[in-house]
């Protein structure tokens, strides 16, 4: 059925019910006409472009459910597509709304084509990634309208939502000079656009040419993810000049796309002390106006890889609590190298508890309706119940299988010592043997 509405703001704007909105009502609990309200006025996105024909819609906004993105694709060291499908269809299992396919290598388009056909969790690109792969020639010749041909391309195969970095600019350059941040930029996609605003003198092709990029989204239906080019990489850098004044304007961009029926996502930091995160939350919301916030991590302490999804799930917990919408996973391998099926799997887990326990500290309708269930459950001692309600079943059913107890009613930690056994056998007026 042809659309009669260009974008999903734009639909929510004229009062247009499309089955998306409809889809995302009944997810979140939420009425449609409240739900059409918060996609009108940019505080909540639905990412879905209309090429993305098996897509299962999910909303984007503080007041929804968090959610998590994951992010995959091929380098030049580990280049086996059939891996990084595998990787996409079990984060889909395990409950991710997203998957960023972030690769720098190869034939990248099939990949891209392959995913919206057949994954139906919200598909993002970063295409200025792409540009170098897709032209295959060095970053100092590529052209601005090479970067905004390969956003249309991307457009065209059905992503759902972009990373552009528009919010750097020649001006930053000479911020990033003269503030002397120990890390600099750790964007990838940031430093890319910063090395090729210095080979070529031009301004960021993104920000000049922000209004033909526009045209595209809307033609299409993608969401603007807007990357934070200056998010901090150490917690050194954190909330600095070059990060607030970058979200400044993208706080103008968001406006920009409103104006033009585009949805927009802001992307935040990176590394952020614990006692920063909640105002960078606060921050955002006032500069952007409420447009949902994604955020990678925050990661709260530099010293940890190899744990790094801990580190993140902490900060992710603290940041979606105070206002992010979005979490973008990290895992184990952060810093280190290409995240394995396993690393995928920890990262995923560590990003989905800290999205829940956020969820239900805000208060989310049905948040925490299963842990409720879990607590019947190990009141009853009733395993198969708590398999049920488990975050990861198959983990914890494999420890206690790896360690049984002598008796089924207990675990092998307390034995009979169980205090809920006892408890359990004391209210019921039993004798409780010990020994």
């Amino acid at each position: 059925m042809e659309r009669n509405y260009t974008t999903q703001m734009d639909s929510a704007r004229r009062g247009i019910v499309t089955p998306e909105i409809e889809t995302v009502a009944k997810k979140e609990q939420m009425p449609v006409e409240k739900l059409m309200e918060l996609v009108a006025c940019g505080k909540v996105v639905i990412p879905a472009n209309k090429n993305h024909k098996c897509l299962n819609p999910e909303g984007v906004g503080s007041m929804l459910r968090t959610k998590i993105n994951v992010n995959l694709g091929v380098s030049r060291d580990c280049k086996d597509y059939n891996i990084e499908m595998q990787k996409v269809m079990s984060a889909v299992e395990m409950g991710a709304e997203a998957i960023m396919d972030l690769s720098s290598h190869g034939n990248t388009s099939p990949f891209r084509c392959k995913l919206t056909k057949e994954c139906p969790a919200m598909i993002g690109t970063v295409p200025v990634y792409d540009s170098v792969i897709h032209y295959q020639r060095d970053l100092d010749t590529l052209t601005a309208q090479d970067f905004i041909d390969v956003v249309r391309l991307h457009a065209q195969e059905g992503v759902d939502f972009v990373t552009l970095h528009c919010g750097i600019t020649r001006k930053t350059i000479d911020q990033i000079r003269t503030h002397k941040r120990k890390m600099n930029i750790v964007s990838r996609g940031g430093s890319l656009v910063f090395a090729w605003m210095c080979m070529t003198g031009n301004e960021n092709p993104f920000y000049e040419y922000y209004d033909d990029i526009l045209e595209i989204c809307r033609e299409y239906d993608v969401t603007i993810s807007l990357g934070d080019a200056c998010r901090p990489g150490c917690l050194a850098d954190a909330t600095d000049v070059c990060q607030i004044e970058e979200l400044v304007r993208l706080g103008e961009l968001t406006k920009r796309a409103w104006e033009k029926d585009v949805q927009v996502m802001v992307e935040g930091p990176g590394h952020v002390p614990m006692d920063q995160i909640a105002a960078n939350m606060k921050v955002q919301q006032t500069i952007c106006m409420g447009a949902p916030f994604y955020v990678l991590g925050p990661l709260v302490t530099d010293i940890a890889p190899g744990y790094d999804h801990i580190t993140s799930a902490i900060g992710g917990a603290i940041a979606a609590m105070n206002g992010a919408a979005f979490l973008c996973y990290v895992t184990p391998a952060e810093h280190l190298a290409l995240p394995n099926v396993d690393d995928v799997k920890q990262g995923i887990i560590a990003s989905k508890i800290a999205a829940h326990a956020a969820d239900i500290a805000k208060g989310i309708p049905g948040a925490r309706d299963i842990d409720d269930k879990m607590a019947d459950a190990r009141r009853k001692l009733d395993w198969e119940a708590q398999w049920e309600c488990a975050i990861d079943p198959e983990t914890a059913k494999a420890i206690r299988a790896d360690r049984s107890p002598e008796h089924d009613d207990t675990c092998s930690m307390c034995g009979k010592f169980c205090a809920v056994r006892s408890m359990n056998k004391a209210l019921n007026g039993e004798h409780i043997d010990i020994l």
